[in-house]
């Protein structure tokens, strides 16, 4: 681990997040990373079920960041670029890109995703769970119109080790955490633009009341996805991506 984050492993837990929120509030120091060998209930985005056998990496930082919410929510980005280092050192022949906002993608298939759940009042973050799985020996059938799936096993002949990935996504996030906290969003918002997917392209945003089709332009400087129509910009802070 970095200097000064904690690891904790366990055989088995509901899910990681959760186990981070127990933690949080029993008040344990963070930063600190917890690692299970087994998820039981392990969920994903709007409280999708996420599959997390043993094989894959299911694990969660707990912190307690010293920032507004805004820049906060910014720190998807520094997990999700830390796992496209992960994928790019375990996976270094297969095509790596980015699905905003919390997806990574191996030759064009979901691969990994990143939870943030956080508690706080008053415009204070008082912890924050950065939960992220890593589809390394396993991955799931898609459901019928859900993005295709796959694993590092699946596009390279071998499954790597949950140790191994967990030391490469650790490392990772802590410097790309660092350097939103030195220096901003820039540098990351750089970053995580040269790893998207279908930048530049049409895509298809899906929010709870109506679908938004557009060009793919930009993220703006909070991390939120900007499209081009014909009548103008339009910003999507929170939606499903989908590529026509």
């Amino acid at each position: 681990m970095p200097e000064g984050v904690g690891l904790v492993r366990l055989d088995s837990v509901d899910s990681t997040n959760e186990e981070a929120r127990r933690r949080a509030e029993a008040g344990a120091a963070a930063p600190l990373w917890i690692v299970a060998r087994r998820q039981e209930a392990a969920r994903g985005r709007r409280g999708r079920a996420w599959a997390a056998p043993e094989g894959n990496l299911s694990a969660t930082c707990l912190m307690r960041p010293d920032a507004p919410p805004a820049q906060v929510a910014l720190l998807s980005f520094a997990a999700c670029l830390a796992v496209a280092e992960t994928f790019a050192a375990l996976a270094p022949k297969a095509q790596i890109a980015l699905k905003w906002p919390n997806d990574a993608l191996l030759n064009g298939r979901k691969a990994a995703g990143v939870l943030l759940e956080t508690s706080g009042a008053g415009g204070r973050v008082d912890w924050l769970a950065v939960g992220v799985g890593l589809n390394l020996a396993h991955h799931p059938e898609a459901e019928p119109g859900a993005w295709p799936t796959t694993s590092v096993a699946a596009e390279t002949g071998a499954a790597p080790s949950p140790e191994d990935a967990l030391t490469l996504l650790a490392a990772g996030f802590d410097r790309w955490a660092r350097l939103l906290a030195a220096e901003g969003f820039a540098p990351l918002r750089a970053a995580w633009l040269a790893r998207a997917a279908r930048l530049g392209e049409k895509v298809v945003a899906r929010l709870p009341r109506e679908e938004v089709e557009g060009v793919f332009a930009d993220l703006d400087a909070d991390g939120a996805l900007v499209l081009t129509r014909p009548e103008g910009a339009r910003r999507i802070a929170a939606a499903d991506l989908y590529f026509p």
